[in-house]
């Protein structure tokens, strides 16, 4: 039986880090490599001109290397996550996935560390002799009382900034939460009472920021497993005891008397719900613990529905998230190459963090999370993939460092700091992640329509595990089961299977379809057999007879092969000629390609509308369109027989007036190159296309491809816009995030 961890199994778990290649990141070259003078500038004898510049004057450090985009993370594998003291080495994967997350969501370059020692000093000895290396540390995963130690003699040694997100980040955030709880609720912080369940790490950082935004020190008491924290108290070390508080209260109970905020660090259950009944008016509830919280959401609003409740799940409101606040801390901290993360940066962090969720929320992240999110009581922190995080919270530590005196390189225009903060993240991203959040709120029956094939199965596994909705498998039944069990599903059962050898749905299917293709000249034999045989035909009819929400396939069989059989049972939507696009995704750009699957020759009208369409795809995936019409000519030169039907199409937009840019006959050179473009001043896209359309199917799949193998960046599609029904066709290629991804996409309705 495969152990479940969370949502997932473990087989599947540890078949995305080893597919592809082993681990979550690579190192990825930033110049050119091509040439032998490539390599010649890159290392011997070009990097001597830039040795000589940091000899002299270290400060050059971040115009000619990495540094000042660079974090180490860094453990000794004490503390991971819940799972305790395994070592360094079993900490490998968790530090790699914060160096993803660095640069997701932030831009920042990240390499993880592990340290195979428990020895503090040791630790402190290895980390310091880095600092040449990096432009911040990010300490990870140390077990208490050692992450004292270690953070403070790391950040009197060290003149760059260093911060243990265990401890800042879960503050950070929490105080954010706590400042717009105490808004609502009509309290100042400097009266409050407060009340902190647990005195690890973050229990001791999360008290330490609240005190320092203005809670008295006496008005918080502070509790382990032994009680309330007083002074002289037994067995309280000295990180503890700076918040011993004189009191005649000795228990979690006793002390909740009263209280106006609960602070739980600690373990599930922690909390009663007579303990919260006798807080104060409107109490304040953060349960903090992970998994579980110290009291369940539900259980609490039955004895205090006043109550604000914050916890540290997703599937709650006001999810006090880490990722809200590391990634734009060190960013803002690294654009002006502080020295420190100081008491006054976290304060502006959290502040900022506060402030955001008071502002209206975009649209995107509403439909993202399926409610239309406003400040209140169940929104008192920022959803997690909100874009704005990154240009707030950096700017506001940034601004901090600087009027705090530990900023080196002071930023002089903070209007185009803050821009260049909006551009630095590609939004599709954003939005991709946020789509996958809407389909987990409004779950769909996804048919997949090649299930014996292990690519797709582990795709449906993923689909279901993650909380998209319910797969629909179609294929052999007894096949599929070995399947599922071949890869450690241990609820076979519990999977639905749609086989047409023995389905009750057939008899019907034939039907429908007989009266659909009789006239194109197709008997009912062949309808029958089309039904009982083609796993295309079966599942496009589960699909249109309403079996399911949609439907993903193509990874067997070619493209045009599953575009004609799907295209026996599901109609283009009215009026619409359906084509492909591929998403072409870099770091900070994205392209859209179409149509690079169907129409071999688009006539002007069609052109038009495939033009009009990627538009919208483009909207909805966050960017605004500047759509090139792409030709080997340029506004006319060279001339060629070709390019009325591509004018043409111009022409038609030009009398609708679509609401977007656009322009054309335009070599791919002209519609993307800056330098290119100011050679036409009448040019009337006003940057780089993102929209391409093609002239023709042939360029159109030939240059998606080649992009794809040559280009090295991210590809998504092809994807099929224009039918009637959400159905999608994989590439025979697709690897099984490329059809989990398409799955998702045609549940969520953004294509199609």
């Amino acid at each position: 039986m495969a152990e479940k961890t969370n949502e997932f199994t473990a087989r599947e778990a540890l078949y995305y880090h080893e597919v592809l290649r082993p681990g979550k990141i690579e190192i990825v070259a930033s110049k050119p490599m091509a040439t032998q003078r490539d390599l010649s500038l890159a290392y011997s004898p070009g990097v001597a001109a830039p040795v000589l510049a940091i000899a002299e004057d270290p400060a050059n450090a971040a115009r000619y290397t990495a540094r000042s985009n660079l974090v180490a993370v860094i453990s000794n594998g004490t503390a991971i996550l819940g799972l305790g003291n395994l070592g360094a080495l079993a900490s490998k994967p968790v530090m790699e996935g914060k160096a993803v997350l660095f640069k997701r969501f932030a831009d920042v370059d990240s390499i993880d560390i592990e340290l195979a020692t428990e020895d503090p000093d040791k630790f402190i000895e290895a980390v310091a002799l880095m600092e040449p290396s990096f432009g911040g540390i990010n300490l990870e995963d140390i077990k208490a009382p050692e992450c004292f130690v270690i953070e403070q003699a790391l950040r009197e040694r060290m003149k760059i900034p260093v911060m243990h997100d265990d401890q800042h980040g879960t503050a950070i955030i929490s105080a954010a939460g706590v400042i717009n709880a105490c808004l609502i609720t009509g309290r100042d912080l400097k009266d409050v009472k407060m009340v902190v369940n647990g005195a690890g790490a973050s229990a001791i950082a999360c008290t330490a920021l609240i005190k320092a935004m203005g809670v008295p020190h006496e008005n918080v008491l502070m509790c382990d497993r032994s009680g309330v924290i007083f002074p002289g108290r037994d067995n309280v070390d000295q990180w503890k005891s700076a918040h011993a508080v004189e009191t005649d209260r000795r228990t979690l109970e006793e002390a909740l008397v009263g209280a106006d905020i609960f602070l739980g660090l600690s373990a599930k259950d922690a909390l009663k719900p007579e303990w919260v009944a006798a807080m104060a008016p409107q109490p304040i509830i953060f349960a903090m613990a992970n998994p579980d919280p110290e009291i369940a959401p539900e259980a609490a609003k039955a004895v205090r529905p006043d109550a604000i409740i914050a916890t540290g799940r997703s599937d709650y409101p006001n999810q006090v998230n880490n990722v809200l606040g590391f990634p734009f801390i060190f960013r803002g901290a690294l654009d002006v190459q502080a020295t420190a993360i100081n008491e006054e940066m976290k304060i502006a962090a959290a502040r900022a963090i506060a402030e955001l969720a008071r502002q209206p929320v975009p649209q995107e992240v509403s439909v993202a999370y399926g409610q239309n999110h406003q400040f209140g009581r169940d929104y008192i922190i920022p959803a997690p993939f909100d874009p704005r995080l990154m240009e707030v919270v950096s700017s506001a530590v940034a601004k901090a460092a600087m009027d705090s005196g530990v900023a080196q390189a002071p930023i002089e225009d903070f209007d185009a700091y803050r821009d260049a903060l909006k551009i630095r993240l590609n939004p599709t991203t954003a939005v991709l992640t946020n789509v996958y959040t809407e389909v987990k709120n409004n779950p769909k029956r996804m048919i997949f329509a090649e299930a014996e094939d292990e690519v797709v199965l582990r795709a449906a596994i993923q689909y279901r595990d993650f909380g998209y909705g319910t797969p629909v498998l179609v294929g052999r039944t007894q096949a599929v089961h070995e399947k599922l069990a071949e890869l450690g599903v241990d609820d076979i059962s519990a999977f639905e299977v749609q086989n047409s050898a023995d389905s009750d749905l057939v008899p019907g299917m034939v039907e429908f379809l007989y009266e659909r293709l009789q006239r194109r000249g197709h008997t009912e034999r062949d309808v029958r057999r089309m039904v009982n045989q083609d796993r295309n035909i079966f599942a496009s009819l589960l699909l249109e007879l309403g079996h399911g929400d949609a439907m993903i396939t193509g990874k067997t069989r070619p493209f045009s092969q599953t575009m004609r059989e799907v295209g026996l049972v599901i109609n283009p939507k009215a009026d619409q000629v359906p084509f492909g696009v591929h998403l072409m995704i870099g770091k900070n750009f994205t392209v859209f390609l179409a149509d690079t699957t169907i129409n071999e020759r688009p006539s002007a009208e069609e052109l038009a509308h495939i033009a009009r369409e990627t538009a919208a795809v483009a909207r909805r995936l966050g960017h605004e369109p500047r759509v090139a019409f792409l030709s080997y000519s340029t506004f006319g030169n060279p001339s060629g027989k070709w390019l009325e039907g591509i004018r043409d199409a111009v022409h038609i937009l030009d009398a609708e007036d679509p609401g977007f840019e656009y322009e054309g006959e335009m070599a791919p050179d002209a519609a993307l190159n800056p330098t290119v473009m100011k050679l036409y001043p009448f040019n009337r896209l006003s940057g780089p296309a993102n929209v391409l359309v093609m002239p023709g199917l042939q360029s159109a799949n030939l240059s998606a491809k080649l992009l794809r193998e040559l280009g090295g960046n991210a590809t998504i599609g092809p994807l099929l816009i224009g039918m009637e029904k959400p159905v999608q066709i994989a590439p025979m290629t697709a690897s099984v995030p490329d059809v989990l991804t398409l799955a998702v996409l045609a549940a969520a309705g953004v294509v199609g």
